[in-house]
């Protein structure tokens, strides 16, 4: 599918206001109702739009600790990082994991926690515990920059 100039401004408004009703949406984009909404059901079905999301508040909800890890595994094998993938991913505090390169570690992982105490519980009781971690180093976020979740679109 190619993305004309009122996919782009669909895909931008979506991300900035998710719960815009069609009507508005095709509003603002200068649509009719049913253009407009043929559009967003074809970006979800193309895979443009992945899907709808509540963006909620961490501190509000108790969680005022956030740190990034890099994750440093003993061996390089599809099964180990497979494995350590799996565990990781059943971690309700791990919000991100990226496989990456040119570091000294294997994995960053992001993590949202309520405070020092657990993340250390988090740490000694769960990280460090899945088999093939060898190496564990962190830095804390003070403060968010820039915090978007919304993608380029053009």
């Amino acid at each position: 599918m190619e993305l004309d100039r009122y996919d782009r401004q669909i895909l931008n408004l979506l991300q900035q206001e998710g719960r815009i009703s069609n009507q508005d949406l095709a509003d603002r984009v200068s649509l009719s109702p049913s253009a407009c909404l043929r559009r967003v059901r074809a970006l979800e079905t193309s895979g443009f739009i992945a899907g709808y999301r509540a963006l909620l508040d961490a501190r509000r909800l108790g969680l005022s600790l956030t740190a990034l890890l890099h994750i440093s595994m003993d061996s390089h094998t599809p099964e180990c990082f497979a494995h350590f993938e799996a565990e990781i991913a059943q971690i309700d505090a791990v919000l991100e994991c990226l496989l990456i390169t040119g570091q000294s570690a294997d994995y960053q992982l992001k993590v949202v926690v309520a405070d020092m105490d657990a993340y250390q519980e988090l740490l000694l009781h769960r990280i460090t515990r899945i088999a093939g971690v060898s190496g564990v180093h962190t830095s804390f976020v003070l403060r968010r920059v820039v915090d978007k979740t919304a993608l380029p679109v053009g």
